[in-house]
């Protein structure tokens, strides 16, 4: 298991540069996968509204930007008892990054 000294914090930020929530990950992606899943989730893959999240990495200027999607599907037929019979998926493709002038 990885120790909490490899993981990174990245914030999300809206439109208007107001950082929201903050999603821990040892990658940027990881981080993206966590945002991405709390969109309010499609039908299906194919429905699912793509968008765009921008991460800053806490501590940098560094502001990396995907688009983000989510969706609802059925739970695994495997699943432990705990687990819901629907969970949120979800999948992020990364844009790019910029990086900020300030922070």
């Amino acid at each position: 298991m990885a120790s909490d000294d490899d993981k990174r914090n990245f914030a999300l930020r809206d439109a208007t540069g107001n950082e929201t929530s903050v999603f821990s990950g040892r990658t940027p992606r990881q981080a993206a996968l966590k945002a991405a899943r709390r969109l309010d989730p499609a039908d299906s893959e194919q429905h699912a509204e793509h968008q765009e999240l921008r991460l800053r990495e806490k501590g940098t200027k560094k502001v990396h930007i995907y688009d983000g999607w989510a969706w609802n599907e059925d739970a695994p037929d495997d699943k432990p008892d705990w687990m819901p019979d629907e969970i949120t998926e979800a999948n992020v493709k990364k844009k790019g990054i910029e990086h900020l002038d300030e922070i």
